[in-house]
């Protein structure tokens, strides 16, 4: 429904008014609206200062940022021991606190332009923001939010607001908020809050991350929630489809009732098999493991049975500083990570990131299409000092772990041979300077663009496995940008030229004798798993909290039936043909809340 739409309609006091969100958290529940009041400070008015006044605008600003110090500190210290692991999200904002880009940007701002500390912030803010907007993985894009999460607090401190705070609620309620910070989110109460729905926000944003881990259902990306619904209003949330229903009507209630106890029961028998290997009922096994960006959600990798760690973004050390981090701390990351999983496979992908300042300290030029420009293993090679540290400490953690290597978006074949070529000189590096490391790491291509779909038979020849990201693959090849959500509806991982690309690297794989995997959402998709399968893949890799539904529906599954059905979806025409085909060939054999989505059903 519409936004224009949805507000007429509950202006007219309409049953079962649906918006469509974005699914952040998995599971349905059924309860009263609390609005979560929070004051708009991003609307900040600019005023010059006089030159005399200048000193006491820098002053107010750092006063104000010692103030946010101290609140995180706070929420920190409080953190509930269910939200422990997520501690690591508040320290990184302990760090955005500190970032010279928007304490020197903010003082700069104030200093060179006699303008008030408010807007001083709000223009540093707003240049460091628009680096991360730019880059290409949607969970770094995503982490602009997290530095106007940060910056809103300072701005309360400025202007002397209020803020709310969610652990004050005392009765069982969905929260409604336009935005939560993982401050707010951290304060979460389990047995208060049965769901919670945000304005803003994604499934890689903070929010989205924490409201999975508490297994609590969220529909993220509502655009206008906390116009539209009111404190005690009676709200369904389906965090599985994206969907909220305004006062629904007792036929509605009733079947969604009984799609949640549903939901309940199978989460509750997924989870106690979820340590059972993922093996088909004629004895074919897939190697069920996690993609991560931190350290800290290899607990979570654990906890869900993960049977290793399939892409491990490392960007997240690189980020909120004007150095790129030195060898050592790349290591001692490197290095926690591989011990804990240990012996589990890690998979470490190298630099997915563009040149900016705040990545690297080089000033390089503006790009029109970041996405298309210098990035990934483009930056890497450009940028030899960066690629060999990060180098010498995968090859250093190796030594003490089960860790390969992975390089990402190559489109040629001279990208990994360069690539190669420097790994060798980084090894004899640390022999030569007589530190521990291992030689025979395994090294793999992230098949990403059409252009390495095509080599791939040329490609295999140089690397020890493929790794496809479909991410990318999807959104170049069907030129669609996922986030744009005038053309997102477009984005069909089951689109025949799809589908085709990947059984052409599988293929590829295949006859030179290397493992191929894949590591794109299209992975963590029920929907997709039959047709992924009958490929015959030998892993897959996907959020930790998808592992148990994907390793129970690979036990239910026959490797022979998949590799016929992946025939018959090979001849189809369209994407809602081959939906269609897994309904009628499969729907009979998943519990259907489960598997499909409501709107399937």
């Amino acid at each position: 429904m519409s936004d224009t739409t949805a507000k007429h309609a509950v202006k007219s006091g309409a049953l079962n008014v649906s918006l469509q969100g974005i699914a952040g958290s998995p599971g349905i529940t059924i309860g009263k609206a609390y609005l979560v009041e929070q004051e708009d400070v991003d609307v900040v008015e600019k005023r010059f200062v006089d030159p005399e006044s200048v000193p006491g605008e820098v002053r107010r600003f750092k006063e104000a940022v010692k103030k946010a110090q101290e609140q995180l500190q706070g929420v920190i210290e409080e953190v509930p021991e269910e939200l422990r692991d997520h501690a690591y999200i508040l320290h990184a904002h302990m760090m955005i606190l500190k970032d010279r880009m928007i304490y020197d940007g903010t003082s700069g701002y104030i200093e060179n332009e006699n303008v008030n500390a408010e807007w001083a912030l709000k223009m540093a803010v707003d240049d460091v923001k628009s680096i991360f907007k730019k880059m290409p993985d949607p969970y770094f894009r995503d982490r602009a939010s997290d530095i106007g999460h940060v910056s809103k607090i300072i701005l309360e401190n400025l202007l002397g607001t209020g803020h709310s705070n969610i652990s004050d609620i005392d009765k069982r309620v969905i929260i409604v908020a336009h935005d939560l910070s993982p401050a707010e989110t951290t304060q979460i109460q389990l047995e208060k809050v049965k769901a919670f729905l945000t304005d803003l926000g994604g499934q890689t944003s903070h929010t989205g991350i924490i409201a999975r881990s508490l297994e609590i259902p969220a529909v993220l990306g509502l655009g206008n929630a906390t116009q539209l619904i009111k404190t005690d209003d009676l709200i369904i949330v389906d965090g599985s489809a994206g969907v909220v229903i305004l006062d629904p009507d007792e036929e509605t209630l009733t079947r969604y009732q009984e799609r949640k106890d549903l939901f309940a029961e199978y989460q509750a028998m997924i989870t106690r098999s979820s340590r059972l290997p993922a093996e088909t009922t004629d004895g074919f096994h897939l190697r069920i493991t996690a993609n991560i960006g931190v350290l800290e959600e290899v607990v979570s990798v654990i906890d869900h049975g993960g049977d290793g760690i399939g892409l491990y973004r490392t960007e997240f050390l690189y980020l909120n500083r004007s150095t790129p981090p030195s060898e050592q701390e790349l290591f001692d990351n490197y290095r926690d990570v591989a011990e804990i999983m240990a012996p589990r496979m890690v998979t470490i992908r190298t630099l997915d990131i563009g040149g900016d300042k705040f990545a690297s300290g080089l000033q390089l030029a503006e790009e029109m299409n970041p996405a298309l420009g210098l990035r990934a293993i483009r930056f890497s090679l450009q940028s030899p000092e960066i690629f060999e540290t990060q180098l010498r400490a995968i090859l250093r953690a190796a030594n003490l772990g089960n860790v390969r290597i992975m390089f990402p978006m190559i489109s040629e074949v001279d990208e990994i041979v360069q690539a190669r070529h420097m790994l060798k000189q980084a090894g004899e590096s640390l022999e030569k300077a007589g530190i521990p490391f291992r030689a025979d790491i395994e090294v793999g291509a992230m098949i990403e663009v059409p252009s390495a779909v095509i080599m791939a038979d040329i490609l295999a020849k140089e690397v020890d496995f493929f790794s496809i990201g479909t991410n990318d693959l999807i959104q170049y090849s069907l030129a669609i940008d996922r986030v744009n959500k005038h053309v997102a509806h477009l984005y069909q991982p089951l689109h025949p030229a799809v589908l085709r690309m990947v059984h052409r690297v599988v293929e590829a794989a295949r006859e030179a004798g290397i493992r191929v995997h894949m590591c794109g959402e299209m992975a963590g998709d029920p929907v997709n798993l039959p047709v992924l399968l009958g490929m015959e893949l030998d892993a897959v890799s996907m959020n930790p909290i998808s592992i148990p539904v994907i390793k129970r529906m690979v036990r239910i599954l026959s490797l022979k039936e998949s590799k016929l059905f992946l025939e018959e979806a090979l001849k189809q025409s369209t994407a809602a043909d081959v939906v269609k085909l897994v309904q009628d060939t499969y729907g009979s054999s998943f519990p259907r809340a489960a598997f499909f989505p409501p709107n399937l059903t």
